[in-house]
Order: structure tokens, then sequence, then C-alpha cells
């Protein structure tokens, strides 16, 4: 049997080739094996150009306003630890007196 790749949403193993297509019979997602290629290539870069990591430290270049809040992430705030993830928001993290928040990478430099 073909060492086949696990699916890319849930993780299940029990993959199987259909022509072109691996397809997920557990979540039934289906994908190529180019578009799995592309997907690990995914590079998030900030706003001067520099590639982000989980774990890095950033920091925000303009005032933001807080989405249902009067309040203001001013310019300057560090933000320590962030996480990566997939969406219109690619960067989770807590920001001291704000608590959890998603912020666009274009907003932010790295430290």
């Amino acid at each position: 049997m073909a060492n086949l790749p696990n699916c890319p949403k849930c993780q299940s193993e029990y993959t199987y080739e259909d022509g072109p297509l691996y397809i997920c019979p557990e979540c039934g997602h289906e994908w190529t094996a180019e578009s799995e290629i592309s997907e690990e290539q995914k590079v998030v870069k900030d706003a001067n150009g520099n590639v982000l990591n989980d774990g890095d430290t950033v920091s925000v270049i303009k005032d933001l306003k807080v989405k249902g809040s009067s309040s203001v992430i001013k310019i300057g705030t560090k933000v320590k630890n962030i996480r990566l993830v997939e969406g219109d928001h690619d960067i989770d993290c807590k920001i001291d007196g704000f608590g959890a928040m998603q912020l666009k990478s274009e907003f932010v430099k790295k430290v």
C-alpha cells in the first residue's frame, strides 16, 4: 500500500486516492498533492517584510481601534508570544490590558 499523507484538516490517517485527489473519509476534505505543498509554503510577513514565526515578539505600528469597545491599542505596544493562524487576521495573541486579540500582520513589526 502507498504511503499516503494524513488529512491536513483533521490529521486522519485513513486517506485514500481518487484519481489526482486525496480524500479523507472522516471529514470529507479533498485536496491535491500540489495544494498540500502550497499550504506548507504560506509565509506570514510583518509590515517591513520580515518573516514571522510562532512565539515571536512584535510591536504595533499604528493606533488600532478595538472593535466593540472605545479602547485603542496604542502605537508601540509590544505583543509577546504570538501564534500564527489562518484567515484575514493572521496573528492570535494576548495583549496586556486587553486580553485575547487577533491582529493583521500588516499592522505589526518584528522586535
